[in-house]
């Protein structure tokens, strides 16, 4: 039998391929439940999960309480302005505050890169990166690679282009390195000020024009602007940023036969995808969403000790 031999989920380069797919796999197993009538199990009874956002969130928020709680966990939400942060209390004095309180999990979103790492150190309680910085989102790469994986049947030897805003993107990182560990090829594409100059390292291949880095591409990831980690405008306007790196129905034309399009959201329609591609068979958006309850119920119940060995690692 497979373990699970880590006590946080940091980020994707702590886990092995044996690890990802036995979350893919957990996944899979959890999903059914969500189709019930009562869409509730005693899986995780007694267990208190806190999620601690001190960034905005929908999607990822909803979607950790919705599968904790079909796992019967107790949960609570803190944000950081309904915490004493706003009276100057320090991020490690606040985990400290809530790891008195024995939560058995702490879900956290954080402005700064390394926030997760850093109160891993600090407190005994399992700690899930829900997105640090432009640094990494690891729950939001699994769900996408579980989507891959159940509508191609496979990830290996895929060829996947990521579009978009790179640099600040923690979901292009977690993917970047998620589906590299998994076999699939990776090109990515944007406007130049929005390509880390190091990214190269990561093992992928930088391609400028849109309409050739999907040629021939299995999946096409597009991103968000994301305008609020910019501290200076990086492209002349939306308009022309939508003229060249938007995909539409002719760029799409471009993919392979049978090409998937995905989006972490929230989607500027118009801007990254037309209405037209969004709307279409190939678009997996919502699927990535409904999946993202499935896998982060595995990881709740996986970092809680569902298949985990004596000795622990982060």
């Amino acid at each position: 039998m497979n373990v699970f031999n880590h006590k946080n989920l940091l980020d994707m380069g702590q886990l092995s391929v044996s690890d990802i797919n036995l979350i893919l796999q957990t996944a899979e197993s959890f999903k059914e439940i969500s189709s019930r009538d009562i869409k509730k199990v005693p899986t995780l009874r007694g267990k208190t999960v806190v999620l601690f956002f001190h960034e905005p969130s929908t999607r990822t928020k909803t979607s950790f309480e919705i599968a904790a709680k079909r796992l019967s966990a107790d949960t609570f939400s803190l944000s950081s302005s309904g915490s004493s942060m706003v009276k100057g209390e320090t991020l490690i004095d606040t985990a400290k505050n809530l790891q008195a309180m024995n939560p058995d999990i702490i879900v956290l979103r954080h402005s700064s890169s390394g926030a997760p790492h850093l109160l891993a150190d600090k407190i005994s309680a399992s700690i899930i990166n829900a997105g640090d910085g432009s640094h990494e989102h690891p729950s939001q790469a699994l769900l996408d690679l579980y989507t891959i994986k159940e509508k191609k049947g496979r990830i290996d030897g895929l060829k996947v282009a990521i579009i978009g805003d790179i640099s600040h993107s923690r979901v292009a990182r977690s993917n970047i390195i998620g589906l590299q560990k998994m076999g699939a090829e990776v090109t990515i594409s944007g406007p130049p000020t929005m390509i880390p100059h190091d990214i190269s390292e990561l093992g992928v291949a930088i391609v400028n024009n849109p309409s050739e880095a999907v040629l021939n591409k299995d999946v096409i990831m597009t991103l968000r602007v994301q305008l609020e980690r910019q501290s200076k405008t990086l492209f002349p306007s939306i308009k022309e940023y939508s003229n060249y790196f938007g995909i539409n129905e002719k760029t799409l034309s471009r993919a392979k036969e049978g090409a998937i399009i995905m989006h972490p959201g929230p989607v500027n329609w118009g801007v990254e995808l037309s209405s037209q591609v969004g709307d279409s068979p190939c678009s997996v958006i919502l699927d990535q969403v409904s999946n993202g309850v499935a896998i982060r119920m595995a990881l709740l119940y996986l970092l809680l000790g569902g298949v985990r060995s004596e000795e622990t690692a982060n």
